[in-house]
């Protein structure tokens, strides 16, 4: 998938698409995008969608090209060994939005003339308005909106919006990585009662598309409940808050489409990113990013962060969201917390495209003294499941390891020469100072591919 910042106003009104939207970089082995489909990031950049997204094509130094039980990676582009299906890879826009200059709607909205002669319209007498109720959506909304602010961050060339979710009362808030990147001046956070406060970074997580910011001068907030993302199941109704095309605490409702998609979108500094989404039809937009997605109790269950949009032109819900889970959410965030600086897991390969027709991300050379290397694992060993969740090419097994937590042990279904087994690797541990998607974590240039490493030193 694809990041893109979200914007400030609602979608409908007349708004051009964000200066800085990014195009998703054609990935080694894959086709350009054909505009088919694109993908946004909830804050407002643009990135498209590969049409029949198949494997990530890896070279010898890396494969080109990112949750909850039984779902596979969401596919939109192609891949030259096969087409990939909608379990395959979704190539994402991130959703945070450029927000533009000028007075309110700029007159999308027309006022209506008072006419003397109009009849004067009943009114019955005003009643005190019913509580929510719990276990529905009114009553998610009234739990969850006094945790959610609007974010808005002056950046080189204009300024961005997004969303975020009140962690503590004195004024920590987690919101996506993509809403502050490339921040340049002021960070200004709207709290739900319409008062303003300055915030500064207090780290960020560009693996996992998160970052945690400090809000100065206050107190008393209204810290979010935080829930479980591994107990949702498929069909499960939830709810999106947040700041889509600068309307401010907007309510949206779906479901839980599925787990597990494998989701690349691109970073505000141009690097791609992958990670294991949660897939959501409720409407976001420019402007969700960094918001909640609650269940029917208002706890949080996923920070959305990324959308499938139509077509290139497009910066629009199609029914295709992607959140990060909290259960993944909440140790990042609690890491920068606590030192300012999140870890991640640690593989230590390299990948290559897969030669089995059966997919799977197949390892060009494994790192001396890594977590691989002591599993046994070796140049050639194809992988094809992380646990129980599939795989298919190596941006799965980018996404696959990264949900999980440093210091777990994982079974890796391995197959080479027609043969398969299973073996029992315990990650490593890195800081996460930049996204994984080469070997050691860090960004790589070209003619290296992206995706050279899964959490790799």
């Amino acid at each position: 998938m694809t990041e893109n910042r979200e914007q400030g106003p609602d979608a409908s009104a007349p708004q051009g698409p964000r200066a800085d939207q990014h195009p998703v970089p054609t990935y080694a082995g894959a086709p350009a995008p054909d505009g088919s489909g694109t993908a946004r990031h909830a804050h407002g950049h643009t990135h498209p969608i590969y049409p029949a997204y198949g494997a990530f094509a890896m070279g010898p130094t890396g494969p080109a090209g990112p949750t909850g039980p039984g779902g596979g990676p969401t596919g939109t582009a192609d891949r030259p060994r096969r087409s990939r299906t909608m379990t395959g890879i979704v190539t994402a826009a991130l959703i945070a939005g450029l927000v533009g200059g000028g007075a309110g709607f700029g007159g999308a909205y027309a006022l209506l003339e008072n006419d003397s002669t109009a009849p004067t319209l009943l009114t019955s007498p005003a009643s005190p308005a019913a509580a929510a109720t719990a276990g529905t959506v009114a009553g998610a909304a009234a739990t969850a909106t006094p945790s959610t602010v609007d974010i808005r961050v002056t950046l080189a060339q204009g300024t961005a919006e997004g969303s975020g979710v009140v962690l503590t009362a004195d004024g920590a808030v987690l919101t996506n990585n993509h809403v502050v990147a490339g921040s340049t001046g002021d960070i200004t956070v709207t709290l739900a009662d319409g008062t303003t406060h300055s915030a500064t970074v207090v780290g960020t997580s560009p693996s996992y598309d998160l970052a945690v910011l400090e809000l100065q001068g206050v107190s008393g907030l209204t810290p979010a409940v935080l829930g479980n993302s591994a107990d949702l199941q498929v069909g499960q109704q939830v709810v999106a808050i947040g700041s889509p095309q600068g309307l401010t605490g907007t309510v949206t409702t779906g479901i839980v489409s599925a787990f597990d998609r494998t989701v690349a979108v691109q970073g505000e500094d141009g690097s791609a990113v992958v990670y294991n989404g949660l897939q959501t039809d409720t409407p976001i937009n420019q402007g969700n990013s960094g918001g909640p997605l609650v269940d029917l109790q208002g706890r949080v269950v996923g920070i959305n962060s990324a959308i499938a949009t139509g077509s290139s032109q497009s910066t629009g819900s199609i029914g295709l969201g992607f959140a990060i889970p909290v259960d993944q959410a909440r140790r990042v965030a609690q890491e920068i917390l606590d030192s300012g600086t999140a870890s991640k897991p640690v593989l230590g390969v390299q990948g290559g495209a897969a030669t089995s027709s059966g997919g799977g991300a197949q390892i060009a050379a494994v790192e001396p003294g890594s977590a691989a290397a002591q599993a046994g694992l070796a140049a050639g060993d194809v992988v094809t499941r992380v646990g129980d969740a599939r795989v298919e090419d190596f941006a799965d097994l980018v996404a696959r390891i990264g949900a999980q937590t440093p210091g777990d042990t994982v079974a890796l279904t391995v197959g080479q020469d027609g043969s398969e087994r299973t073996v029992q690797v315990t990650l490593g541990s890195a800081p996460d100072r930049a996204a994984t998607t080469s070997s050691g974590g860090q960004a790589q240039t070209a003619p290296q591919s992206p995706f050279g490493s899964p959490f790799g030193n």
